[in-house]
């Protein structure tokens, strides 16, 4: 399973790197966020790949539900993938957009991979180990590493959204005591904590499945947790939401050791 995901992810991070070195053309979507070719190119190139290695398990992608096509997902196992994670970093000429692949089984973000084309290097976790790789420019992975979150010490160190920080996520960095955080855009933030670079990451700003789901597989492989406001894990494949749409998720925090 995992190697059929950094297979999709690695092709589809080509494309996007393609992209970008030509520069991106911007288009904006119903809710005003902006998209380009290389997250339909990115997000095209998955789905083929999915579908004809798992052509029983519905796919369920961000451009793709933009587009009101939206899989039945019933009560078994689904993909979450965002092509393009951090689309606003890509525009802009930062290098930390990320390829995000998820399986969801019981609601639990159980294996995934979060590649960072620009970056060369990946995150992956399935089966409780959390591994980075170094991807070569050739788009190879050259090397593996097992991570694991570190244990808790004293002074907490915070990692925060470089495009979507909050008045909130100041008061709870202030809250306990964490002066030291980086700002850092896309899903990369739950792989600094699974690497142990980080205790925790949280975000009040809002957010869907397949912005998160990726990022939770590696960090919870890794032995970290992702908790809404109520202390219990974030879950995965919410629909029929009253009080927001399908796939939303609530505020959360993503911790390293506890």
């Amino acid at each position: 399973m995992l190697k059929q995901l950094e297979q999709a992810a690695l092709m589809a991070g080509r494309a996007i790197m393609d992209v970008y070195e030509a520069g991106p053309s911007v288009a904006y979507k119903d809710d005003a966020s902006p998209v380009t070719e290389a997250d339909e190119r990115a997000e095209a190139i998955i789905l083929d790949h999915l579908v004809r290695a798992f052509p029983d398990i519905p796919v369920v992608a961000e451009e793709s539900v933009a587009a009101g096509k939206v899989p039945d997902i019933g009560s078994g196992d689904f993909f979450l993938v965002d092509p393009l994670d951090g689309t606003k970093e890509f525009i802009n000429r930062r290098n930390d957009f990320t390829v995000n692949i998820a399986l969801i089984s019981g609601g639990v973000p159980v294996a995934g991979i979060v590649y960072a084309p620009a970056r060369g290097v990946a995150y992956t976790g399935a089966d409780g180990v959390a591994n980075r790789l170094d991807v070569s420019p050739e788009f190879q992975i050259v090397a593996r590493e097992v991570i694991s979150v570190r244990p808790r010490g004293e002074a907490l160190v915070g990692v925060a959204s470089r495009s979507h920080n909050s008045l909130e996520t100041e008061a709870f960095l202030a809250e306990n005591g964490i002066s030291d955080y980086r700002s850092v855009g896309s899903s990369l933030k739950f792989c600094l904590v699974a690497e142990g670079t980080a205790d925790v990451y949280p975000r009040f700003g809002r957010t869907m499945e397949w912005d998160t789901a990726a990022g939770d597989a590696v960090l919870r492989a890794a032995g970290g947790v992702t908790v809404g406001l109520d202390g219990a894990p974030l879950p995965y494949g919410k629909t029929n939401q009253a009080s927001d749409t399908d796939f939303a998720n609530p505020h959360f925090i993503a911790w390293g050791s506890r």
